[in-house]
């Protein structure tokens, strides 16, 4: 099956903007994170800071967000540069699309993020409740003490939701492209 969008550089285009977009979108949903928690909303994200070495709550919130950003949108470029050599996994309409960036989510959960969690962040929290460097890192690791399932649960969760809005746009993106008749076969 040839896949029909602009150019190559598009498409990855479409894909990148579509990672973004959706992982700005989930960043939003993980307020209900923060909410179950206790904490104030960004929390989450500086538990990715502060795993990180960032030991200041409000720096680590701004770089656990910009890193879950920059995450989305190179996911979303793989997955476009995947679906240039593996015309299956293109999302070349908004209905493929959405089946297609459900296993994207899926895989990106079960690559990235579950090995990272459990060999990275959740070590380094369960370390900072007994030698936090100070009482607002402490009152953070604190309140994700015990979470460790849910947060699991809920991100398989959200990255099901990252993935199917990742391929709804960049299919969605792909037929308008097409349908403007500046499509082209590339496939």
């Amino acid at each position: 099956m040839q896949i029909q969008i602009a150019t190559r550089k598009e498409y990855i285009f479409y894909c990148s903007l579509a990672g973004f977009v959706a992982s700005w979108a989930i960043s939003g949903m993980l307020a209900i994170v923060d909410y179950y928690t206790g904490t104030q909303v960004g929390t989450f994200f500086a538990v990715i800071g502060i795993s990180l070495g960032f030991n200041d709550p409000e720096v680590a919130q701004y770089v656990g967000f910009a890193l879950h950003l920059l995450t989305g949108m190179t996911a979303g470029n793989i997955f476009g540069q995947v679906a240039l050599f593996w015309p299956k996994m293109s999302p070349y309409n908004a209905r493929k699309g959405v089946v297609r960036g459900t296993v994207v989510g899926i895989a990106l959960w079960a690559v990235l993020f579950l090995p990272l969690t459990t060999f990275g962040i959740q070590p380094r929290l369960d370390s900072l409740i007994l030698q936090a460097p100070n009482v607002e890192v402490y009152d953070i690791a604190s309140q994700f003490e015990n979470t460790y399932y849910l947060i699991l649960g809920g991100s398989f969760l959200f990255h099901i939701v990252y993935g199917m809005m990742l391929g709804y746009i960049s299919g969605r993106l792909s037929e308008i492209r097409f349908a403007r008749g500046e499509g082209r076969k590339i496939m």
